[in-house]
């Protein structure tokens, strides 16, 4: 059974910051592409930030030099460190996990920046 499970969202003021955790299990993890998508009340989900296996990273641009996404394949965990946060970055927050032929996703995190 996959799963997915996220932690470390939470309310935090504009200009702090979080740090999200993605723990696997059920997949071949060190293989799979991991990623953090978001999705804020009405809006599409969203790419935030995603990792390949071997590393290689990539962002959506009003992110980029305020996140950072990283993995432990000794963990089966994915990361993302959030700093100088925005209101606008207001939003759940999913992980996901995908290789050629699945995709999963976790049941997501809520992350809150007053202002």
């Amino acid at each position: 059974q996959v799963q997915l499970v996220e932690s470390g969202g939470g309310l935090v003021q504009a200009g702090g910051s979080l740090r999200l955790s993605c723990a696997a299990s059920g997949i071949r993890f060190s293989i799979n592409t991991m990623g953090w998508y978001r999705q804020a009340p009405g809006k599409q989900r969203e790419l935030v930030a995603t990792i390949t296996s071997g590393g290689y990273t990539n962002y959506r641009d009003s992110v980029k030099g305020r996140f950072t996404i990283s993995r432990d394949n000794a963990k089966n965990t994915v990361y993302l460190q959030m700093n100088s946060l925005k209101p606008e970055d207001t939003a759940v927050y999913y992980c996901n996990s995908r290789n050629f032929n699945s995709v999963y996703w976790g049941q997501g995190t809520q992350v809150s920046v007053s202002s």
